[in-house]
Parts: C-alpha cells; structure tokens; sequence
C-alpha cells in the first residue's frame, strides 16, 4: 500500500514536475516515491540551500511552481536563507522536509516550524489519514500568497501505510484582482485625465506587471498616450517597444535616461514596488511629478505617490486603454527624444590603472558575444551592476536576481540549476562574484552538471568582497577581513567537467564567440574567471556611497 511519503509524493506531481534537494533520513521515502512512481523529475544539489534557490529560480524562469526537499535538523536548517528570500522575492515553492517524530524531539530536532515562521514561511505537516489535503492546501497556499511554504513529514510517519491516494482538488488560486468600488472608478478616471492631459507622461512596470500578464496591455498603454517606458530591475523587457523603453530605473539606469524621468510630469507605476533603490532614494521623480501607482498590496508602497489604485496591473492597464481612447491627443515627447544615446553607458576602457581587466569593457564586450536566446541569473554582490546595465535581454523571466530581495550572497550557482530545468531551450548565464561563488562553491557541480553545453558563467573576480570594500574600506575601516585571496574559478570548473578560461583582457573573451558558434549538445559549460579591477566602482554602488555618506 502507498506509505504517506507516497501519498504526498503522488499528489505533489499532479501539479510540480521539478524536485531539486538533497537526500537524508528525514525524506527517504518521499524521494523513493518520487523516482519510483512519478513523472516529476529530480534534480541532486550539493548542499541543502541550492534546494530552495533552484526551486525558486525554476519559478522566475518559467512561471511553474517548483519544490524543493532536505531531511530534518541540519538539512533543514540549511535552507533557512534561501527560504527567507524566497520571501522577501515572493517566490511561490514548496520545500518538503523530514521532521521530529509525532512522539516527540530527539537530542537533534529543532523547532522547524518556528524557525520557518521566524523568517515568514508557514508549515503544513502532514499525517497518516490527511496527506494528500495537506498537501493541496500547501500548494494552494503557496500560489494564492506567491510564498515558499514548508510541507513536513514527521519521522514516524514517513514510511506508514496510508492506503489508496485519494482523488484530491486542485488548488483554488483567487483570481486577479479587478479595481472595484467608486473610489478605484474615481481613481482610474483622474488617471485617464492624467495621461491624457500631460506632456511628458511616463509609465514605469514591475515583477508584478509581468506576473499578471500585462506587458501587451501596458504598450497599447503607451502607444494610446505616447508615454516613454521603464522598469524596474525585475521588469525589464515588460514593454513590448524598446524603441521608447529607457530601460531600468534606479541605481542601474543610465544617467541620460535617469534625466528624461525625472523631467516627466505623470508617471503611472504598475506592480512595482518602488524600494529605495528603484526610486533611486527617493530622487527618481522631480517635486512636481505627479505620481500613481497600480499594484495588488493594501495600500501605496512610496510616499511619492499621489493617487493609488488597488488592482492587477493587466486589468487596470486595459481599463486604462480603454478609457483613455477618447480622452484626448497623443503626446509627441518620446518622438522627440534620443532613447538611444539616454541608455547609453560609459564604455570603459580595455584596462584600468591597475592594470586588471575593467569590468565595463569587459561587460559591454560579453554583452555581443552572449547567445541571443539568454537567461541570465544573477548572484549577489558589488558586481551585480555589469550585467543588469550591460547585458539587456528580451523579458523579466530571462533575467533574475537570486539573493538580492534578502541581500544575501552564495546562491547564484544553484539558480543555474532551476533555470537550466525550467528553461530547456535556452543558454542559461550566470554572473557572480568571487566571494558569492566560493561561499556556494558545492554546486559548482550541480550547475555543470544540470546545463552542461547551455551553461556557462562568469565570475567577476575583482579578490575581494566588493561591496564591502567600497561601503567601509573607502571609510577607512580595516580591509583585510574585505579581502580575498585570488581564486583559480576556471580550475575549479575544470575540475567539475567545466571548460575554464581566464580572462585577463579582452582578446580572451574571443572564447566565448567562438564557444556560442558550437553545438550545445556536445561543447562544455564555459566559465569566464575575468580578473577586473576592484576599483571601478559600479553606478548603482556610487550612489549608495553618496547616501550612506
């Protein structure tokens, strides 16, 4: 008869078919039952926190819910950052785990459940006559609230006979929220007026504009007002024209395209939250911008905005069409402006002072040699700026920053491992730091070994935590704890089947051309150790500088 492990196992496939995880005590059986009697494909990592990261990078890749597994006590507990940032990004997963016995902890059982609860993640644990409801209802949880949630199988339970698996519902997800009641009409209309009264309109979307399926809606938005567009980090390519889109707001922005923002006089933002550093704290709009916001949270995210409408970014956008048909004429401004030379970045040089590679050079020149059909994740650290202004890429599910929601470090090599699975048919990019690479070096492997020919990376090895160095060291704060000492990152993928390339200049990234020219099916996983300079400094982190000063 199905053991209970079985019974969530066999549910969990009628709607997840990607498990990522490491095995232990706590979820033998479980991962037994998924390789012996599902469809769902398990993916090995090297260390339980990959688990979490790769399950979650499989939802921002592909938009399909995913689930993760560890055993109980130290495996669980491993998994704790990633599962907090699964939070903060509000990444629906479902990570399975092992637990103390229903008779009570042993000498290494920890309280799982408060310390999922401690970082915003709710458990369902499961028992011998509920868990296939139980584990609905997670999933249904997960979805509704876009939230990791935990499903525990306690110890004693684990391997029990639970009989024939039941015929359990599918999970209820609510549907998109439409603006309602006559303050939200009232809203919509001043909004309309807005738009169709302003000179420099100006719309700006976010992860939510993309998650609710509104990108068409939002440039019939633009084409109807003749508004110019930008997103914030995790929109970009929501907008469907680039020819009027000025790319990322905030710290990555360019300072021509910062320029034309903040000469607009209406903005409308949708499903994007406007955190300190989409904002560019507080100085993204001028004083006499007016400033609306759409999104789906209780109330307005920034205290610029000046009229909110609660909503789904898709449904407000098309009543706005709508509406804004016969409200008035279209602005001429985006015709009138170089988009063009406004996203422009500085170009760098070959080589800086010190004589290390300058990563802007070195990103502008990967930005022409990466395969078109790219899917970029990102690790956490000083260097995240190269590649969020450099290397432009055709939607928000091909460019995600795994690490950042929580500001932590040491995730970015299991993210290649969700999105190599979600993603078959594309090249899957990594770009980390040295200190975030090594932290998480264990999946290395799992990274090579899950993309193989469609993968590759590229490690900013500037031998320092970066940031840091910046943040304090420039304070005059002791720089050895900042500091690392140089990493051979090409042998470390040569020794996991990787083909390693060390890149001191330009010449040397002539590898990755001719790399992208071969079969996927039988060249390597590359990875790019660029030896950069620590003391070209990033826009976005100049910027911080200036506020923390």
């Amino acid at each position: 008869m199905p053991t209970v492990s079985a019974h969530v196992a066999l549910t969990l496939d009628q709607h997840i078919d990607a498990v990522f995880g490491v095995m232990g005590n706590g979820n033998a059986y479980f991962l037994d039952a998924i390789e012996t009697q599902t469809d769902a494909v398990f993916t090995a990592v090297r260390h339980e926190q990959g688990a979490v990261v790769a399950a979650d990078a499989h939802f921002r890749a592909s938009g399909r819910i995913a689930a993760g597994t560890s055993t109980y006590g130290a495996g669980f507990t491993n998994t704790l950052t990633a599962l907090a940032e699964a939070v903060q990004a509000r990444v629906p997963l479902v990570l399975v785990v092992g637990d103390e016995p229903t008779s009570g902890p042993r000498p290494w059982d920890v309280d799982q459940i408060a310390l999922a609860s401690a970082v915003g993640a709710r458990t369902y644990t499961v028992g011998r006559a509920d868990a296939a409801a139980t584990t609905v209802i997670a999933i249904e949880h997960a979805l509704t609230y876009r939230l990791p949630v935990v499903l525990a199988i306690p110890y004693d339970v684990a391997a029990l006979d639970a009989g024939e698996v039941p015929d359990a519902p599918s999970p209820r997800i609510p549907a998109p929220l439409a603006p309602r009641g006559e303050f939200a009409d009232a809203m919509l209309d001043e909004i309309t007026a807005a738009l169709a009264g302003a000179e420099r309109p100006f719309l700006l979307a976010g992860r939510g504009a993309w998650l609710s399926g509104a990108s068409s809606a939002l440039g019939e938005l633009a084409a109807a007002t003749g508004a110019l567009t930008a997103s914030s980090a995790l929109g970009r390519g929501v907008f469907p024209d680039t020819r009027y889109d000025l790319g990322v707001t905030g710290g990555f922005g360019a300072d021509g395209a910062m320029e034309l923002v903040r000469s607009a006089d209406v903005a409308v933002v949708f499903g994007a939250a406007l955190n300190q550093f989409t904002m560019r704290f507080g100085e993204l709009f001028a004083p006499g911008t007016r400033v609306f916001q759409v999104d789906i949270a209780p109330a307005a995210t920034h205290a610029h905005v000046g009229g909110f409408v609660r909503a789904d970014a898709r449904l407000a956008a098309e009543e706005l069409v709508s509406r804004i048909g016969t409200a008035g004429s279209t602005s001429p401004w985006r015709e009138t402006v170089d988009v063009a030379a406004a996203r422009a970045y500085d170009a760098g040089d070959d080589l800086a002072p010190d004589g290390r590679l300058d990563p802007r050079s070195a990103a502008r020149r990967i930005a022409e040699l990466l395969p078109e059909d790219r899917v970029v994740v990102s690790d956490g650290g000083h260097f995240i700026g190269w590649a969020n202004m450099y290397w432009p890429v055709a939607a928000p599910d091909r460019m995600m920053m795994v690490g950042t929601a929580f500001q932590s470090i040491g995730q970015g090599w299991p993210s290649v491992v969700g999105a190599a699975l979600a993603r078959r048919e594309s090249t899957v990019v990594l770009t980390s730091g040295d200190g975030g690479g090594l932290m998480a070096i264990a999946d290395l492997e799992s990274a090579v070994r899950a993309a193989a020919g469609r993968g590759m990376a590229v490690v900013w090895n500037d031998a320092a935590y970066g940031a840091e160095v910046n943040l304090y060291g420039l304070k005059g704060l002791a720089e050895g704890p900042m500091r690392i000492p140089e990493v051979d990152f090409a042998a470390f993928g040569a020794a996991v089947g990787a083909e390693g390339v060390v890149v001191r200049t330009l010449a040397d990234l002539d590898r990755l051309a001719s790399w992208a020219e071969e079969d996927a099916a039988s060249r390597r996983f590359l990875l790019l150790d660029l030896r950069i300079s620590g003391d070209v400094i990033a826009p976005y982190q100049q910027e911080i500088i200036r506020v923390n000063s």
